[in-house]
């Protein structure tokens, strides 16, 4: 059975299609080179129906970064609130799992893009923060006070930067983007700097 045209398609499904275009159009060209018309073109939609859903280039980003980033932080963060591990099987299992897929997911093809266009475009970065970054940091913050609070924490880690817990993930972000031609076992990485941080935190 031929695919079904694109103008049939239910038209609650649109944006999500054209967020979806949008992605691949930033990843194959970067944000100063992606276009609304190649977006529209990439989604089988109008160009004015694309601006219908997203007023301006960045709402379409900040659409892209949601759909991108936000639904899988949501998932690990719903994780951290509800898991019945305990707090060093929990950073050594799904904690330890994300950050080992973050840096060849999509995810780091947005990071990509706020390290490219960040300056240029602070309101994306802010976006960026308010929605995952500060989300994040505080559900690590409330990990951390129930870790103590259980025993398996000393007191003293509740006074770290919570973004020790997202270091090893950024390292080896950053390091697969900037040293392209200098590989590095970054599951490697991850789990040492994690012996490292658990040796430092654990009671």
């Amino acid at each position: 059975m031929a695919a079904e045209p694109k103008y049939q398609r239910r038209k609650e499904d649109r944006p999500q299609e054209i967020a979806d275009a949008a992605f691949s159009e930033v990843a194959k060209k970067g944000y100063s080179a992606t276009r609304i018309d190649d977006v529209a073109k990439r989604a089988g939609v109008s160009k004015a129906l694309t601006y219908l859903y997203y007023k301006t280039k960045e709402d379409l980003i900040k659409a892209v970064v949601k759909n991108v980033v936000v639904r899988r932080v949501d998932a690990l963060l719903d994780d951290v609130e509800t898991t019945e591990l305990s707090s060093e099987a929990f950073i050594r299992g799904p904690l330890l799992t994300f950050m080992k897929r973050v840096p060849g997911s999509p995810i780091a093809v947005v990071i990509r893009l706020l390290i490219s266009e960040g300056r240029r475009h602070p309101d994306l970065v802010d976006y960026y923060y308010d929605n995952v970054v500060a989300r994040g940091l505080d559900a690590i913050r409330r990990f951390v006070e129930r870790g103590v609070a259980r025993g398996e924490f000393k007191p003293e880690a509740v006074e770290l930067q919570p973004q020790l817990f997202l270091a090893p993930m950024m390292l080896s972000m950053i390091w697969r983007l900037i040293f392209t031609e200098k590989p590095l076992d970054t599951d490697r990485l991850m789990e040492d700097q994690v012996d490292l941080l658990l040796a430092r935190v654990k009671a």
